[in-house]
């Protein structure tokens, strides 16, 4: 009989395939096949390396696509959702294998985090311009916050339980059902992974295998709902594809660790910026746009 986690392995394939499949034939369907270009590719090996590091990779790459004004801000959460999702599969196989965790926990916490993925894609799909830019600012400025606190030591340090029961089970359930659902609008699930696994006494390194688990299963069935409702930039998400997938090999598999406070410094910076110039657009596109003059208006004559 297989195991819990050979099960978990292949239901990840399959879902895996699954989603490469239909992502491909929408995009076929739609027309929306074009190489990206060399920046939307760049910014998935960058992002994707520091994320297995365990940087997080939404509030970069929103960083960076604000910062050239890459794609429009309304598809930035579908496209990092759908971008994003195979390299982050290869992350869940990767740390899955290699760090130990109590597969009940780690199964029902991934239950939790795509039901709430599922119920938030179908709302970030139907929102506006305007509530999208402001959701996603807080939630860069979230994410600034949980790296600040990392930076600063404010975080407990855990314990070595691998798993949870009870009280402190169902409030894992809880909160990994919303960072589910905020992932949706652009929210990285880890620094609050880390957090919580933390707070409830687990062994901080059971973060990687339960943050990788549920983004993978997550992201695959949230990204249905942005691929379907086409909100999202196509050649963008492939770059975050294209280049993401090696950089998650080569950051487990040669680098593994670095020193990375100087550059959670300079995410934190990035983040903050790019979170306050979201708020001043959203500001900006919230005014009337003022009705033109007719010609008698315009010459002040009755």
């Amino acid at each position: 009989m297989p195991s819990a986690k050979t099960a978990l392995f292949v239901l990840l394939g399959l879902i895996a395939a699954a989603f490469c499949v239909v992502w491909a034939a929408e995009m076929a369907r739609r027309r929306k096949w074009r190489v990206p270009n060399w920046f939307l590719t760049l910014t998935g090996t960058v992002t994707n390396f520091f994320d297995t590091l365990g940087i997080g990779s939404y509030a970069t790459t929103t960083a960076l696509y604000r910062a050239r004004r890459a794609i429009p801000d309304e598809k930035i959460p579908g496209t990092l959702t759908i971008g994003h999702t195979i390299p982050t599969l290869v992350q869940a196989f990767i740390y899955i294998t290699i760090v130990e965790v109590e597969m009940r926990t780690l199964i029902l916490l991934i239950a939790a985090s795509v039901l709430g993925a599922w119920l938030g894609a179908g709302v970030v799909t139907r929102l506006p311009r305007r509530p999208i830019q402001v959701g996603m600012a807080v939630a860069l400025l979230a994410a600034a916050t949980f790296i600040f606190g990392k930076l600063f030591g404010k975080y407990p340090e855990g314990s070595n339980a691998l798993g949870l029961d009870g009280t402190l089970l169902a409030l894992a359930l809880a909160g990994n059902f919303i960072f589910g659902a905020l992932m949706t609008i652009g929210v990285g699930a880890y620094a609050p992974i880390m957090v919580m696994v933390s707070l409830l006494g687990m062994n901080e390194k059971t973060a990687f295998p339960i943050m990788m688990g549920s983004c993978a299963f997550l992201m695959p069935i949230a990204s249905l709902r942005f691929i379907r409702a086409d909100k999202y930039d196509a050649p963008a998400a492939l770059g975050l594809a294209l280049g993401g997938v090696p950089a998650v090999l080569v950051a487990a598999f040669i680098v593994k660790e670095l020193e990375l406070d100087v550059v959670r410094w300079l995410v934190v910076f990035v983040v903050v910026y790019t979170a306050v110039t979201m708020l001043l657009s959203a500001r900006a596109e919230s005014r009337p746009t003022p009705e033109p003059l007719g010609p008698e208006e315009s010459t002040g004559r009755e």
